[in-house]
């Protein structure tokens, strides 16, 4: 059984930074793409970032420069770290990992919220 399980967010003031974790379990993460994706109150959810397996990271427009996507095969954990945040990161920022044959899997999120 598939798991992913993401942690670290929280509440940090503008200018802050914060590193989120997405734990796999039931899955290799280094033989498939992940990503990190969010959702603001009312809007729909859009990447922020992607790893390939191929080694490759994309970026949202929005965010580059000032997060970065990484992994850590031995934990078997992508890590999303998060600098100079605005009140535009708010949001509930979720992991993916995609593979061959329609495997689509996702976390459950973890809220982020950036606030004075």
């Amino acid at each position: 059984q598939v798991q992913l399980v993401e942690s670290g967010g929280g509440l940090v003031q503008p200018g802050g930074s914060l590193r989120l974790s997405c734990a796999a379990s039931g899955i290799i993460l280094s033989i498939y793409t992940m990503g990190w994706y969010r959702q603001a109150p009312g809007k729909q959810r859009e990447p922020v970032a992607i790893f390939t397996s191929a080694l490759r990271r994309n970026y949202a427009d929005s965010v580059k420069g000032r997060f970065t996507i990484s992994r850590n095969n031995a934990k078997n954990t992508g890590y999303l770290q998060m600098n100079s945040l605005k009140p535009e990161d708010t949001a509930i920022y979720y992991c993916n990992v995609v593979g061959p044959k329609g495997m689509d899997y996702w976390g459950n999120g973890t809220l982020v919220t950036v606030s004075s």
